[in-house]
């Protein structure tokens, strides 16, 4: 079973607020952005314009596999967990994975049953995202 799909399942598995402390706890983990991408994010490089929250990712491929550094205010925990969360799932991993993970994993997770429709559109677009930068990155088809 992969990362992603053992969240998937601790999430279908938690009610409301458990799904709640799963994203907070995932938002304190984000790691923090690396110097050298502070400028390009100050300037509005690699911004997700879908998503209302502020969300930065850079995507790169080191030695055939997949590493993903982001950005995402505290003041967003929800929005910040689950890009922590999606960070923590694909790092290390390789790009067939990223691609063959499920294309509506914000349903999976459950989470458009517990947040906000304008909130899933957002995630819907970060999540897309890395799986078209990655896609990008790697020479997929």
């Amino acid at each position: 079973m992969t990362k992603i799909e053992e969240i998937i399942e601790a999430f279908q598995e938690a009610d409301y607020q458990e799904t709640l402390t799963m994203l907070l706890d995932y938002s304190e983990s984000l790691p923090q952005l690396p110097e050298k991408y502070i400028e390009q994010r100050d300037a509005g490089f690699n911004r997700v314009p879908e998503c209302e929250t502020p969300v930065f990712v850079w995507i790169e491929l080191n030695d055939g596999l997949v590493h993903i550094d982001a950005d995402v205010p505290q003041e967003s925990p929800t929005v910040r967990g689950f890009v922590s969360l999606l960070v923590d799932s694909f790092n290390g991993v390789t790009p067939e994975e990223v691609q063959s993970a499920p294309q509506n994993l914000v349903h999976n997770l459950g989470l458009d049953q517990k947040l906000g429709t304008r909130r899933m559109f957002g995630l819907s677009a970060v999540y897309n995202r890395i799986r078209s930068s990655v896609k990008e990155a790697s020479g997929l088809q």
